[in-house]
């Protein structure tokens, strides 16, 4: 054999060694392009991100204006891998069963408006100190809207999370450098501004509150990166909405399905029998004994994100201006001592620290202040206050907080503000 041929030989053996070993590693199948640190989102155990590319990024909840002080410990012990609205008051006829040429015509409507998305970042070399920009991970995304010339994208944040650059493959073939218009991690979506000389497509939003389970659903997307562009996959609606933890101290509402959302697939479109985008395809769990529960974002919820998003560049929260721990993590010792509470008192939030010039400083609040209710509703921990405040009220609105202080029991009002960052470090 020509030594030459048996370097070919020895090259092409080593390759599909290390395809193999991120097989096994990280459970997708490898795409034909070089090796990419994996992007897979933290959101809880076996929640897994269905990005393709490379290290662990976080997928939680910022600290806005509600800022436990055991967040950023949290954070940091989480290591396993793994969003049209007319109302109508008459019922919708739900077919549990679609012919091929139905399901044919269905994803001709929407096929060429999902599009891949490249997450390019910069890459410093230790040794000669040079920088250049390489892939780091692929993903998916959806056009929803063009006009003056732009089109813009939908997409998961995490797809996008650190990227230098952003590159939109379309279904013809071509490529477009696109801007990040906007992009908040608690809701994980993201906006793309690029040129719409090369669009071909524009998809349409159904309205995902319409969804019943047993319902035909289809997934399309780009698993495993280009090779595998607009794959559609189907299969139904097991749960129209399931309740999943993020991170201790926050909740995402999603679609569950058991069409099939694999690696590359976070940013597609989940669609309807009619072809509207119902859901925004973003994670999986991800366990060696699970198979089919798929999650996407509910295209109810993703709308108005993306509206904010395409008009202040981020989602505006209301603001509290606090610290918090959850009662059941406080000593007992310290519950009668400090608090005023009795010993087997477990609900509620302790006001660690009190923001100066806040809305909680105007309200009067004061470290050791115990929430326990809001507007009526109880608390249990914060994740049931950052649930009421951001799903219920708005920047503006006045809430009632109940309140015990030194063990005696208070109303105060509270005009919630706006908060100044998404940066999930935010301490303001």
């Amino acid at each position: 054999m020509d030594p030459r041929d048996y370097e070919r030989e020895e090259e092409r053996k080593e390759e599909y060694e290390n395809r193999q070993q991120r097989y096994d590693q990280y459970q997708p199948a490898s795409s034909s392009q070089p090796p990419k640190r994996r992007l897979f989102p933290v959101i809880a155990s076996s929640i897994a991100g269905a990005v393709l590319g490379g290290g662990i990024v976080l997928y939680g909840a910022p600290q806005l204006g509600l800022m436990d002080s055991a967040d950023t410990q949290t954070a940091n012990q989480t290591t396993q891998t793994q969003t049209a609205t007319t109302t109508s008051t008459t019922p919708r006829t739900v077919s549990t069963t679609v012919n091929q040429s139905d399901l044919v015509s269905v994803v001709n409507k929407v096929s060429a408006a999902v599009v891949g998305v490249n997450n390019i970042q910069q890459q410093t070399n230790p040794f000669s100190g040079d920088t250049q920009t390489q892939e780091a991970g692929t993903g998916s995304g959806v056009i929803f809207k063009k006009e003056n010339g732009k089109a813009y994208v939908v997409t998961n944040n995490h797809v996008i999370d650190g990227a230098s650059e952003v590159e939109v493959s379309l279904s013809n073939g071509q490529k477009e450098k696109a801007k990040i218009v906007g992009a908040d991690a608690l809701t994980d979506l993201a906006v793309l501004e690029m040129s719409d000389k090369n669009v071909e497509q524009v998809a349409k939003f159904g309205k995902s509150s319409d969804l019943v389970a047993g319902e035909t659903v289809l997934a399309i997307g780009n698993p495993l990166g280009e090779q595998f562009s607009r794959t559609v996959t189907q299969g139904i609606v097991s749960a129209a909405k399931r309740s999943v933890p993020i991170t201790n101290d926050w909740n995402v509402d999603v679609i569950q399905t058991d069409a099939a959302i694999n690696p590359g697939n976070s940013g597609g479109a989940l669609i309807n029998s009619s072809g509207e985008v119902v859901g925004i395809n973003s994670m999986k769990i991800s366990e060696d004994d699970v198979e089919g529960i798929g999650f996407a974002l509910p295209s109810d919820e993703v709308q108005p994100t993306i509206e904010q998003l395409m008009e202040n560049g981020r989602v505006t929260r209301p603001y509290m201006g606090v610290k918090l721990t959850d009662v059941s993590e406080v000593p007992e010792t310290i519950k009668q001592s400090q608090l005023g509470l009795t010993s087997d008192t477990s609900e509620g939030v302790v006001v660690t620290t009190v923001e100066p010039f806040s809305s909680a400083s105007d309200a009067g609040l004061q470290s050791k202040d115990v929430i326990v209710a809001i507007d009526g509703n109880k608390v249990k921990n914060s994740s049931d206050l950052r649930q009421y405040l951001y799903t219920k009220r708005k920047v503006g609105d006045t809430v009632k907080l109940d309140v015990y202080r030194n063990g005696k029991k208070q109303t105060l009002s509270l005009k919630l503000s706006e908060q100044q960052s998404n940066n999930e470090d935010n301490n303001g």
